[in-house]
């Protein structure tokens, strides 16, 4: 089984994970766990994008469109207005310092904020629609993905400013990083994920996605590329060549891949289907489905906590929409981030 880089185990013990660095190297034959919802943390209605996890304070960020929302896992408290914006879309800690980055698509910024109290300290101008946002442990930089402007800008949050965009030329999603100086992009339009250099600020390589339609989440593990896309199709691309390695059905509405580098599996949530597929991608399993495990409808973004494996899934129950092509209506007071584990 292979290792994770060194650049990532850095930014695992830079971010106070030392334990879970020890134990990235897994026995092979060790059975997976039965994850199930094992708890439910109410919150405020409204929408919600990307959550992401804080592993030096132990907090999960939900961005609620205007606002961040923060959930304290240790005491299950919430803060619903943790940090305010236009429309909101990431919060990304940055390991290291006290500082967070958001995206706004409202005035298309990132936006640096403070991670004791979420006070702006920036707003740094980005190209159009500001959305998804991945650390770099290899430059710490924070790569913000503009979906309708086609780019990913380098942002240095000590410095408060941009170092480098790089102009893709197509309406992106998410990105992922290896830690050696490369990021993988999903090319929503092309089906494709295009491979940059973050030293050059150059576009290296376009891979296409042969089994994807509109590509949306993607992260980047043990060598390997993990592609989510909106036919429900997942396709793993080795990440040297591009090679696809698999393509697997996850479920219909996927909008992210979670990925425990400590457990070496990556984790799709369908919203569409209301569920979240397992997929190994070190081990005897490697890149299969091993596990699907009931979630709920509208849970299609998530986050993971590296400590204890547990995986956070914002959701909501839906009414039908009111005409065909609508969206559906959140019922109020059923906003709920949803706890999968073990136990």
């Amino acid at each position: 089984m292979k290792l994770i880089s060194l650049k990532l185990i850095s930014l695992l013990m830079s971010a106070g994970l030392a334990a879970a660095a020890s134990g990235l190297a897994l026995a092979a034959d060790a059975p997976p766990p039965t994850l199930k919802v094992v708890a439910r943390v109410p919150g405020p209605d409204g929408g919600w994008d990307y959550a992401t996890f804080d592993a030096a304070r132990h907090k999960v960020y939900v961005t609620r469109r205007g606002t961040v929302m923060v959930m304290d896992v240790a005491s299950g408290k919430v803060d619903p207005h943790f940090s305010d914006g236009g429309r909101l879309h990431a919060a990304v800690p940055v390991p290291g310092t006290d500082l967070i980055v958001m995206t706004d698509s409202g005035d298309n910024t990132a936006k640096v904020i403070s991670a004791t109290d979420g006070h702006l300290i920036v707003a740094i101008a980005t190209p159009n629609d500001p959305d998804g946002a991945v650390y770099d442990p290899g430059s710490g930089l924070v790569l913000v993905v503009c979906g309708d402007g086609g780019a990913v800008v380098l942002i240095h949050a000590e410095a408060g400013k941009s170092v480098g965009v790089i102009d893709v030329g197509s309406p992106l999603e998410f990105a992922g990083v290896d830690g050696d100086g490369h990021a993988f992009v999903n090319e929503d339009e092309k089906n494709a994920v295009a491979v940059l250099d973050l030293a050059t600020l150059k576009v290296i390589a376009t891979w296409p996605l042969p089994g994807c339609q509109r590509p949306t989440g993607l992260a980047y593990g043990e060598g390997q590329v993990i592609s989510a896309c909106g036919n429900g199709v997942a396709d793993i691309l080795d990440a040297a060549t591009g090679k696809v390695l698999a393509s697997l059905f996850v479920g219909k509405g996927p909008d992210a891949v979670i990925y425990d580098y400590k457990m070496q599996t990556a984790y799709v949530p369908s919203g569409a289907t209301g569920t979240l597929a397992v997929i190994p991608l070190a081990g005897p399993a490697k890149d299969t489905i091993i596990a699907t495990v009931s979630t709920q409808v509208s849970a299609r973004t998530g986050t993971v906590d590296p400590w204890t494996g547990r995986i956070y899934l914002p959701s909501a129950h839906y009414d039908p929409p009111l005409t065909p092509g609508a969206r559906p209506q959140a019922k109020p007071g059923t906003f709920e981030l949803l706890v999968v584990g073990a136990n």
